[in-house]
Formats: C-alpha cells, sequence, structure tokens
C-alpha cells in the first residue's frame, strides 16, 4: 500500500485564493474510492497505486476549466513493500517519538 501527497497548483488565475480549484479536486475525491486527508497544504491520499494514480490524474484535470489554462501538479509517493503504510500508522509512529 502507498501514501500519496498530491499538490495541485494552479498558475495564472486573477486572484491569489485557490481554493475554488482546490474544491474541484477535493470533489472528484469525494466520488472515489481511496481514503484520503485534506490539509491546508496538499492532500494525502492511501491505497494501491493501480488505483490512487488515476485518481490523481482525474483530480489534476479536474481543475481545468475555461479560465484555467496551466496547472502543475507535484506527486510524492510512499510506497512501502515491507508492511502495509496508512495515513494513520505514519501518524501514530510520529505521535509514539514525540512521547519518548
Amino acid at each position: 500500500m502507498a501514501v500519496v501527497m498530491i499538490n495541485i497548483i494552479p498558475l495564472g488565475t486573477n486572484d491569489s485564493s485557490v481554493s475554488k480549484y482546490v474544491a474541484k479536486a477535493i470533489k472528484v475525491l469525494q466520488q472515489e474510492k481511496v481514503t484520503y486527508e485534506a490539509t491546508s497544504m496538499g492532500t494525502t491520499l492511501e491505497g494501491e497505486l493501480d488505483e490512487i494514480l488515476p485518481v490523481c490524474r482525474k483530480m489534476h484535470e479536474a481543475v481545468f476549466d475555461d479560465d484555467m489554462k496551466r496547472v502543475v501538479t507535484i506527486i510524492r509517493i510512499d510506497d512501502r513493500r515491507d508492511k502495509q503504510s496508512t495515513i494513520r500508522g505514519k501518524m501514530q509512529a510520529l505521535e509514539e517519538e514525540l512521547t519518548q
């Protein structure tokens, strides 16, 4: 199982706020069977890469509209093969380290 961080950056907007474009990408996730966590600086997804990567493509495409001509999407993949990796598991490991 992989944990993937995706950042979608619309370029050339008339406004410095990009929340309406981020909302378009999150609406894609709401229709998919992918576990995700949206944060203020990106969205984390977990699952099999064969399932996640097409969703990332849909999210990227969803940001385009008549006004938006350029979108930069950054994807970071943590694909662990020795044991199952989840968003919650990664956070639990950090929390355990912080309490020591």
